[in-house]
């Protein structure tokens, strides 16, 4: 495939809008970087003048702490800059002149990634045909892993989530870490599933390479037999992963710190990891996850897809993208059910620890319910 466009037709857009729905989690969910009890989504809905609609979710959380992004910020880059710089040229468009038309601005590559899923599910609703058909899937199901915050009920609440998602078949456990809740609750953790469970961590960079307590603490973890360490430094701190995943066991992942092709293909260079999270929203969108899948299979460094709390929308987007080849380990491709008690789509369920890729054209999903009816609708002009 030459570009996300290949073999599908341009559409001529009516209107672009931003709707913003509050889902509310089934339970708290804790990071490093702070604590989400429900999700503000931020929705880009394309309505053709033919009348097919195209959905895209932009995953920016409400305020800027996992990157310097953020909904406000992104709502607004979307109302005031995206759109109108891409309507400027012609409001008949495909996703691949989402890029290039928007190539002159800088950063915003979450709100970008959204407006290009949206784009790029219209097209592919129109031409009938699903999203992971159009980027050749090798499968129609994905592995799925959970991923679990920081319990506010400390080790005991952390066992008992973590045996409740094994139950229901999770093939793989991420828990959330940060200073002072790392070794002592993932050993016992590691004692209570056993060695042949997959288990990884994910700091949220919050470990810092110039501390010696820090230091430790990550040296602890790498005793554990564990499958992954996420992105135990800082975004910009290449140099300190390098330094470390060269002594530890431990395979590091990186998430935060790659942000397009060029900054996966330094990383790799520079020995910094082993293994590659790929966010969509996080690199600005389908085609430049695609060129990190690229760069990072030359290199026979294998990649997963990472989550960000999406509802449906954003979920089937990140199912259709696991379904490709490359993508050889279980992602955060939750269940529905993992965060929401009402998605607002169709939700994904687990079957036999896997979720079956949509096979609907576009998305597969189409958002609908009380909880869409509620949302604030904003029609942005160009």
């Amino acid at each position: 495939m030459s570009g996300l466009s290949a073999g599908l037709g341009r559409v001529a857009v009516g209107e672009i809008a931003l709707v913003r729905v509050t889902v509310p989690l089934v339970r708290a969910f804790t990071t490093s970087f702070g604590r989400q009890s429900r999700r503000e989504a931020l929705l880009v809905r394309v309505t053709t003048t033919e009348g097919t609609v195209g959905w895209g979710e932009c995953v920016t959380p409400a305020a800027p702490v996992y990157s310097e992004e953020f909904t406000d910020g992104a709502a607004l880059v979307l109302r005031a800059h995206l759109v109108p710089a891409l309507l400027r040229r012609g409001r008949v468009v495909d996703a691949d002149e989402v890029r290039t038309r928007l190539a002159h601005l800088q950063g915003h590559r979450m709100a970008r990634a959204a407006l290009e899923v949206a784009i790029l599910d219209a097209q592919l609703r129109v031409a009938g045909r699903a999203l992971a058909e159009h980027l050749g899937a090798v499968r129609d199901r994905v592995p799925a892993g959970v991923s679990v915050g920081i319990p506010d009920g400390g080790v005991e609440e952390l066992l008992d989530q973590v045996a409740g998602y094994l139950e229901d078949g999770y093939l793989r456990v991420k828990v959330k870490i940060e200073p002072g809740f790392d070794v002592t609750p993932l050993s016992r953790l590691r004692e209570a599933v056993g060695p042949d469970v997959a288990l990884q961590v994910d700091a949220n960079g919050a470990y810092d390479p110039d501390s010696p307590t820090h230091i430790a603490a990550l040296d602890g973890l790498d005793e554990l037999d564990l499958a992954q360490l996420e992105q135990p430094f800082g975004a910009g701190r290449l140099l300190a992963h390098a330094q470390h995943a060269a002594r530890w066991r431990t395979p590091v992942c990186l998430d935060e710190s790659i942000h397009d092709a060029a900054s996966a293909a330094d990383a790799i260079t520079l020995g910094a990891c082993r293994i590659i999270n790929i966010k969509l929203g996080r690199v600005g969108g389908l085609a430049e996850a695609m060129a990190i899948r690229d760069a990072c299979r030359a290199a026979a460094i294998p990649v997963w897809c990472g989550g960000m709390l999406e509802t449906g929308i954003g979920r089937a987007a990140n199912v259709a993208l696991a379904s490709v080849d490359g993508f050889a380990l279980p992602g955060d491709t939750s269940a529905s059910s993992r965060y929401f008690e009402s998605d607002l789509t169709e939700p994904f369920e687990l079957v036999g620890g896997h979720l079956l890729v949509p096979t609907g054209p576009g998305l597969g999903r189409t958002p609908g319910g009380k909880l869409l009816e509620q949302g604030v609708v904003e029609r942005v002009s160009a």
